[in-house]
């Protein structure tokens, strides 16, 4: 199982002890009971919360290799395209 990463504690921390406050703020309640009642729920909130925080990698996985462009053709000059090559004679032995 893995360890909770600390934006999943902090999430999960202040969760539950905002909707605790909120919570017994709210009903006004004073009795065992109820404050149990509330604890529990603010606890299953916390949890909840904390499950639900993204789960970020501590080394990512490496990105795919980027295939190298084609390469351009290199633009000729006209005088050079156009140029004749030098006829060879064969030479006598």
């Amino acid at each position: 199982m893995p360890r909770p990463t600390v934006a999943q504690l902090t999430y999960g921390s202040c969760t539950v002890i905002v909707s605790t406050l909120a919570m017994l703020l709210l009903s006004q309640t004073s009795s065992g009971p109820g404050i149990a009642v509330i604890a529990v729920a603010a606890l299953a909130l916390g949890v909840l919360v904390a499950l639900t925080v993204p789960v970020t990698r501590s080394s990512p996985a490496p990105a795919p290799a980027e295939q190298p462009a084609a390469p351009e053709p290199v633009p000729v000059p006209a005088s050079v395209a156009a140029a004749p090559e030098p006829v060879r004679e064969p030479t006598a032995p």
